[in-house]
């Protein structure tokens, strides 16, 4: 029974993995595409260049969830303090990129609201 579980959590371990790493490579490839694509044109504000890059950490952020998952089952079956190292260090990184991408977040839609306030305030004179 126990060989079974861990041939099953090593097959899900590298199915998770492998959506993650599918996660990361679209982002990614994404982000470069809308990245390149505003400095062909040049015309891409801040606030337009900081949404590709914010949605890029968003998808960093659900490839290590993923990473994560993943970590937590391996680390179920395995008994050595490396698998543990590893899951944590996982948990940590995802962490701080969360927090930073809340931050990120939070002064992406006060700026936002602000601008919709501010052309409430407009004259539409006509």
């Amino acid at each position: 029974m126990k060989e079974w579980l861990v041939t099953v959590t090593e097959y899900s371990v590298l199915l998770i993995d492998t959506i993650a790493l599918a996660i990361v490579l679209f982002g990614t490839l994404e982000a470069f595409l809308a990245g390149f694509r505003a400095m062909l044109t040049g015309q891409a504000t801040n606030i337009e260049r900081r949404e590709v890059w914010l949605r890029y950490a968003r998808t960093l952020v659900a490839g290590l969830t993923f990473q994560l998952g993943a970590d937590i089952i391996e680390t179920s079956v395995t008994t050595g303090w490396e698998a543990v190292a590893r899951l944590g260090a996982v948990a940590v990184i995802r962490t701080f990129l969360n927090f930073f991408l809340e931050r990120d977040l939070t002064e992406i839609r006060e700026l936002q609201h602000e601008r919709a306030k501010e052309r409430m305030r407009e004259p539409t004179g006509a």
